[in-house]
């Protein structure tokens, strides 16, 4: 560059060094090619966007955290961990209501269709069946976990006592629908 003039030239080399990798991504693990193969490098690469899912799911939409205002170490250590485990629990309550959720309840059978972990995922056969009819096999209505936590949220059990006896009080549940007798099947909750 000088007052008068500006010129430039490109550095072809670079620009062709680059253009090798155009849509590749490098995975780098300190791990030796026994212990983690690049197969299960890239799988676990991917796996982390169910973590990043995890930690919007508990700020967000499902669990609902929002911002506490700890001071100490302890606090917020406490109020982490309380996070952590109430998304442990969902993870583990979709895994078993999978069968009664718009959700692949055979992610085995889906990997194993794949030829590779960097092909997209693809949901497996029972999943793309209840998607198309909205319906698990047993006929059942297929829901969302939201819309299942409320379907199961209507079962009362209430304290009835009669106007002729009102110091004798009983309790009385109401009968679970087919949905909500499944739900507490896969969860292995027994009903009274």
């Amino acid at each position: 560059m000088t007052d008068d003039r500006i010129s430039w030239q490109r550095r072809a080399e670079n620009i062709a060094a680059e253009a090798q990798l155009d849509g590749v991504y490098v995975i780098r693990t300190g791990l030796d090619a026994s212990s983690l193969g690049a197969e299960q490098a890239v799988a676990a690469c991917k796996s982390l966007s169910q973590v990043e899912q995890a930690f919007r799911n508990i700020k967000t939409s499902r669990l609902k955290v929002r911002p506490i205002y700890v001071y100490t170490t302890g606090h917020v250590k406490a109020h982490v961990f309380l996070c952590m485990l109430a998304f442990h629990v969902e993870w583990h309550m979709r895994r078993r209501l999978a069968p009664l959720l718009f959700e692949d309840d055979q992610p085995e059978v889906a990997r194993a269709q794949r030829n590779s972990p960097i092909e997209p995922a693809e949901a497996s056969p029972s999943a793309k069946a209840r998607a198309s009819t909205r319906k698990t096999p047993d006929g059942l209505p297929v829901h969302s976990l939201s819309t299942l936590l409320a379907e199961l949220a209507t079962l009362t059990r209430n304290q009835v006592s009669l106007p002729s006896n009102p110091d004798q009080a009983f309790t009385l549940l109401a009968k679970p629908a087919p949905l909500q007798t499944r739900a507490f099947e896969l969860l292995e909750i027994d009903l009274p």
